[in-house]
């Protein structure tokens, strides 16, 4: 997951609002989000060469997503996956404060990685690259990339910008959707070469991933989520997949109420 916005307590109708893009590999295999077998029966997309996922949520309406830090350091053989930070929180019983503190005294085995988890009272950031592993985050609105929470990289900028103004609107929840997947869309708003990060990446990759939806033959976005979730515990969840063309190649969604999903 390379992109997201989260909007925490700051809405009238929704306690969380999500909006997220996963960029990745296109030969790397997955699987589409769907339901997990017992005994976590958790909501998540399927990393199928590790086994993990980046984003999901759970019945209790527990919530997780790791992006990868970009640093340039090459991963080591004996890191476990990343991709299972978000199954361990999610098919355990511990709030995500809990979780994390649990999680510091091995977090710096993993590759880099920024950790976003929220429970029914609280929402935490977690990263492995900073001098501070994990802190509660106040009700508001972040945004996240590769880099740490709310660094202000163009794609940041630009997709958050546009998700404070719609947070403004009142809409219905498959209006919201809609909006948000458009936000989410963006393929043509590049970031100009003095605006682009520095991150080791040459020039041409810099620009490539400096839009909001990164359209490249080989590596790109993958899915788009967008989860809404009321005070009451109604929840809506939604993704759709791209093919390396940008083509959307599937699109599913889920609502909780009570304790099954429809």
């Amino acid at each position: 997951m390379c992109l997201l916005v989260i909007a925490w307590r700051a809405h009238p109708r929704y306690r969380l609002i999500v909006a997220a893009n996963r960029d990745e590999f296109h030969e790397r295999p997955a699987a589409p989000m769907s339901k997990w077998p017992p005994p976590g029966e958790i909501l998540a997309g399927r990393d199928l060469r590790a086994n993990g996922t980046w984003l999901g949520v759970d019945r209790q309406r527990r919530f997780g997503v790791v992006t990868n830090f970009r640093d340039m350091q090459p991963p080591s053989p004996e890191a476990p996956s990343r991709g299972q930070l978000i199954p361990q929180y999610l098919e355990g019983q511990q709030d995500a404060g809990a979780y994390l503190q649990t999680l510091e005294a091995s977090a710096a085995e993993y590759s880099g990685f920024n950790l976003l988890l929220t429970d029914r009272e609280s929402l935490w950031y977690g990263c492995n690259r900073g001098d501070i592993f994990a802190r509660a985050l106040s009700p508001g609105v972040y945004g996240l990339s590769n880099q740490f929470l709310d660094t202000p990289w163009p794609k940041l900028r630009t997709v958050r910008q546009r998700f404070e103004s719609w947070l403004e609107m009142q809409s219905t929840p498959g209006n919201c959707a809609e909006s948000l997947f458009g936000i989410l869309n963006d393929r043509r708003t590049v970031a100009d070469h003095e605006d682009l990060p520095q991150t080791g990446l040459s020039p041409e990759w810099e620009r490539i991933l400096s839009s909001p939806f990164v359209l490249n033959r080989d590596y790109g976005t993958r899915c788009s989520t967008v989860l809404l979730l009321e005070p009451s515990g109604g929840l809506f969840v939604a993704e759709r997949r791209f093919d390396p063309q940008g083509v959307c190649i599937g699109h599913n969604q889920w609502e909780l109420n009570g304790g099954e999903w429809l």
